[in-house]
């Protein structure tokens, strides 16, 4: 900016010289010469300026692709950590998406097939958005993963989590988890929501939130968490979220709401749990008509009829 200054205010006195002195070049030899000097001035400032713009130019080009690579590759390995494959003949069938807000998601999901039948599922939402939230994913992530295979009971394992997040964050980040472990021989569900967006269980008759547990992971280090359970029956539908669903719009109208959640999942709850999610992200968009402003994350849950076995 300071460059571009000097530079006009070179050229707008080099051209009132030659506009004053027009009539006087042919009689001084003093004045051509000054002319000369500040043309020749103004030139080579021009050119310099030129030179660091282009050259000013070609470093931000080289930063913006040195960032861009990065960004693709927290991506890349982001969605490694996503689950691909949703295990088969557990009592339960899966549907699971993550939108981002930033390119890089906040919001964490998980489905892990354990010994005898039993399956563990997870959805969180880590505070803040962009490259910090999802390197702090990242690490919910793998400290879950090490509980669950330890063996961890769903209140005692959010214990465990929650006093490594403290450790890691010392407080400043937090995050809302929804852990689920779900047997298939007793078809039941051990749950701990700690401090999550309540999931919404659709049964034959009736309707039921899931939101025994606690405060979010990452606040205080002495924090307990209390474990809910039930009983799923066959087409019993999990609808667990995060709030980038139930608060778009917020920031430009009223936000879409668990009410119209519940009520899109009601209406195409016969379908497949892929169309199920494709309807309810369409209703998100024609709701909030923009981008997400938050990370999205959708995971449906459906009990499937018990082998015969299992009877």
């Amino acid at each position: 900016m300071r460059d571009k200054v000097y530079l006009a205010g070179v050229l707008i006195v080099a051209g009132v010289l030659l506009f004053v002195g027009r009539n006087l070049l042919a009689r001084s030899a003093l004045i051509t010469w000054s002319l000369t000097f500040a043309g020749t001035t103004a030139a080579a400032v021009l050119g310099t300026t030129l030179y660091q713009v282009q050259t000013q130019l070609r470093a931000s080009r080289r930063e913006l692709a040195r960032k861009e690579a990065e960004l693709n590759f927290a991506r890349e390995v982001q969605s490694a950590l996503f689950p691909r494959q949703f295990p088969r003949d557990s009592g339960l069938e899966f549907s699971a998406v993550c939108v981002p807000a930033a390119g890089i998601s906040g919001d964490y999901n998980d489905i892990l097939e354990l010994a005898e039948g039993r399956v563990a599922f997870a959805v969180a939402d880590v505070s803040g958005k962009g490259l910090s939230a999802s390197i702090l994913m990242s690490n919910v992530h793998a400290g879950l993963r090490i509980l669950v295979q330890a063996g961890h009971l769903p209140s005692e394992l959010c214990v465990q989590l929650n006093r490594h997040l403290c450790k890691f964050t010392e407080g400043q980040r937090f995050a809302t988890l929804f852990y689920a472990e779900w047997n298939r021989g007793e078809r039941r569900l051990n749950y701990v929501n700690a401090g999550h967006t309540i999931p919404i269980v659709l049964r034959a008759r009736k309707t039921q939130r899931l939101e025994l547990g606690g405060v979010p992971i990452g606040l205080f280090s002495n924090s307990s968490y209390q474990a809910g359970s039930l009983t799923l029956e066959a087409e019993d539908l999990v609808v667990i979220y995060s709030d980038g669903i139930t608060e778009a719009g917020v920031l430009h109208a009223e936000p879409f709401g668990e009410s119209r959640l519940e009520a899109v999942v009601t209406k195409h709850r016969a379908k497949p749990l892929g169309e199920i999610e494709r309807e309810v992200l369409a209703a998100v968009r024609d709701w909030s008509g923009q981008e997400p402003e938050d990370d999205m994350t959708l995971l449906l849950a459906r009990a499937t009829a018990a082998a015969r076995g299992e009877q």
